[in-house]
């Protein structure tokens, strides 16, 4: 392996013998998110379609003789460690030495990883290496090369998907909050701008929600108005009596019945204005909190443009390391290196963010409602905060369903790793997880009686099982998703029947599958028995 040898003559201390290369210094991607959701009778409520999914001509960035010397820029002793630790590794022979310097590579990695996250101008390099984890091109065959020099590496579909290095950007900057504190670290010293940003994303929820249920309330309304329209007319429709041509016949017994009908559709739509009334006042003041909050972020965004909440990034960079370790499993491979004796992945099951974005709409086809949540019985599509993660992990993990300050509209938080042996089971499994995580926490103390955790968990104690109840669930997802939506049955008759009703396919693939088999079908009659049972 000489032929992957970095640099010998790469010296450290504290007059390290490479620049610092701050020429390509990272950027933000992406505009501030504010976590609130999208309304769904807005016209964009889907993933973008992926027409790019990489670039036509490669970065060149792998062709730089300097790279490997400029990862370690501006981090001397976590560098030092690293590179003697790596080098060690690439020239052992012995497997039992390469056993032992992979275990050690990856506290070095994690080490200089740390350094990093805290410089708040880390180079173009350093940007790979923590994105990516690459950390020596050289590691890597021609091909796999070129594969990540075509990467798309700006986040232009403005989706809530990021790389490690723009997820570390955010987190530092208090666009986003720290995962493992239930308050943002916004009192922090030094960092006024991160509290009024997480006081803006609360209020830019409440907001959000309010707009949401005023259209839905209006929409309510016009249609009992349409109702009492339609009523009206055909209330004082008479015919001519048969013996009095000239006068009109008396009401009929169908008409008498609309009497009571039009009193129930005046009350409800006095009651609907009532609460139209009611959300104008709170949409009136939630947007001058708004306006408030958003001034204040304004006048302390110059002074802090340059500062970064180094607690929050501790805070966060010790869920990081958790979260990979949750990905990976305990049989997984913890190396975080990208080199050839790891990836061997093709490009379909690489997790870089177009990949991701295009497997979440394919799973959003099917499932249509995975991002869904109710307010006030509005619905709203809220897509999940979504980690890349560069390990070599098999399970994606959703490790926050979503805030519990602001259950209504705050965005959860899934991690995804970016080279597992099946990318879609991996999505998979992270969604499925969502999934159970967010129907728990909303039956709060009763999940082991109702909805969809309730229901399943009856079905799980029924079957006499042992184990984890979430992990079952979430390979029941799976062949749900992978299975179940192409009409093979894999599922037990009672949990399918569950998933018919609590996560339902979108209605053109229930009405494909109600054609293929006696099964879906009748699954299939149940929803409309329901819905007129609803009705009544």
């Amino acid at each position: 392996m000489n032929d992957m040898q970095p640099e010998e003559g790469f010296v450290f201390g504290s007059g390290s013998t490479f620049s610092s290369a701050e020429s390509n210094v990272i950027g933000d991607e992406g505009g501030e998110d504010t976590g609130a959701g999208e309304d769904l009778s807005s016209a964009d409520t889907r993933f973008p379609e992926i027409t790019k999914l990489l670039e036509d001509k490669e970065s060149q960035i792998f062709n730089d003789p300097a790279y490997y010397k400029n990862v370690f820029a501006d981090a001397a002793d976590s560098a030092k460690r690293l590179h003697t630790v790596f080098q060690k590794y690439l020239a052992a022979k012995d497997p039992s030495d390469k056993t032992l310097f992979r275990q050690q590579m990856t506290n070095a990695y994690w080490d200089h990883f740390s350094s990093i996250i805290k410089n708040p101008k880390f180079n173009e390099p350093q940007r790979y290496f923590l994105r990516f984890g690459m950390l020596y091109p050289g590691a890597l065959s021609p091909e796999s090369k070129t594969f990540f020099a075509r990467i798309i590496v700006s986040n232009d579909l403005n989706e809530p998907i990021f790389y490690i290095d723009e997820w570390f950007r955010k987190i530092g900057r208090g666009d986003i909050k720290a995962s493992a504190s239930d308050e943002m670290q916004a009192g922090a010293k030094g960092n006024q701008n991160a509290h009024f940003k997480s006081l803006l994303e609360k209020s830019s929820g409440k907001f959000e929600g309010t707009r949401g249920l005023l259209r839905s309330k209006d929409v309510e309304r016009t249609n009992l108005e349409k109702q009492i329209l339609e009523k009206t007319t055909n209330m004082f429709a008479h015919t001519p009596c048969s013996e009095f041509p000239d006068i009109k016949s008396c009401y009929t017994e169908g008409q008498k019945a609309m009497f009571n009908d039009m009193q129930e559709l005046l009350k409800s739509v006095h009651r609907i204005d009532r609460e139209i009334g009611r959300l104008l006042e709170e949409y009136g003041q939630s947007k001058q909190d708004v306006q408030i909050l958003e001034e204040k972020v304004a006048a302390t965004n110059e002074a802090e443009s340059q500062s970064i909440d180094l607690q929050a990034l501790d805070t966060e960079y010790n869920s990081l390391r958790q979260m990979a370790k949750m990905t990976i499993g305990r049989q997984g491979n913890p190396f975080p290196v990208l080199t050839n004796d790891y990836f061997h992945s093709m490009a379909d099951n690489v997790g870089f963010r177009e990949n991701v974005i295009k497997k979440l709409a394919w799973v959003e086809e099917a499932d249509c409602e995975a991002f869904i949540r109710l307010y006030k019985n509005h619905p709203s599509r809220i897509v999940p905060y979504v980690l890349l993660l560069p390990t070599y992990g098999d399970y994606g993990i959703c490790w926050e369903p979503f805030d519990k300050l602001n259950k209504a509209t705050s965005r959860g938080r899934i991690a995804i790793p970016m080279y597992p042996k099946n990318l879609t089971i991996a999505i998979l499994t992270a969604v499925g997880d969502f999934r159970w995580q967010v129907a728990k926490e909303i039956a709060s103390m009763y999940w082991m009686e109702e909805g969809l955790t309730g229901n399943y968990f009856q079905w799980f104690q029924g079957q006499k099982l042992k184990g984890d109840v979430k992990l079952y669930f979430i390979q029941d997802y799976i062949a749900w998703m992978t299975k179940e939506r192409e009409g093979v049955q894999k599922l037990d008759k009672a949990v399918r029947g569950i998933f018919w009703r609590f996560l339902p396919f979108s209605q053109p693939l229930k009405d494909k599958l109600k054609d293929r088999n006696l099964v879906y079908q009748e699954l299939y009659q149940r929803d409309k028995n329901r819905a007129k049972s609803d009705s009544y």
